[in-house]
């Protein structure tokens, strides 16, 4: 299936593991392969741009402490407090310290394995390219694959950084000038 990926498609599945290597993770997800996207390919860059989406406001919005605010809040637990009480009590950063990454980035060597849904994203950036009459994956595919992919990390990024997917997957298609309808 690589050999059916364009020069952007194969950039974004190389830099997701550099990504993934500078957060410190020892696989690659689907929210590495959304990072990656920013720096692939120029149609995909401005298309996630243009919805809010840059890799500045994707790092900043990357799930680096593991904690979602919002599923707290969903149990009355107000993170922003938990943390004031937590550096009032163990100093500035502490919940940070805490945090495997907040040590820096771990050097892994090797090749970084992809989880089965960074697998299953391309996998599905193939059916995109096949369901939008396209003979080759191109970086845009990837990243209606992440849209489509709900119940991912990188969809669950997108939504983060405040993107509205289906706007981003019209957007996305437009841009890659689909032969056929969706």
């Amino acid at each position: 299936m690589f050999e059916r990926f364009t020069t952007g498609a194969r950039e974004a599945v190389v830099q997701a593991q550099q990504v993934a290597r500078d957060l410190g993770d020892p696989r690659i997800t689907p929210a590495h392969l959304l990072v990656a996207l920013t720096d692939a390919d120029p149609g995909t860059r401005a298309a996630l741009a243009a919805h809010g989406a840059d890799r500045e406001t994707l790092l900043d919005r990357f799930d680096t402490d593991g904690l979602d605010a919002g599923a707290l809040a969903a149990l009355g637990i107000d993170l922003d407090a938990v943390r004031r009480s937590t550096d009032s009590t163990f100093g500035a950063g502490a919940l940070d310290r805490a945090h495997p990454r907040a040590r820096g980035p771990r050097r892994t060597p090797g090749h970084l394995p992809f989880t089965r849904d960074a697998k299953k994203t391309l996998e599905v950036a193939l059916r995109e390219a096949l369901r939008l009459g396209h003979r080759r994956i191109e970086a845009g595919h990837v990243l209606l694959a992440i849209i489509r992919l709900d119940d991912t990390d990188g969809h669950a990024l997108l939504r983060r950084c405040g993107v509205d997917p289906a706007a981003l997957a019209a957007d996305t298609t437009t841009r890659l000038g689909a032969t056929t309808a969706a």
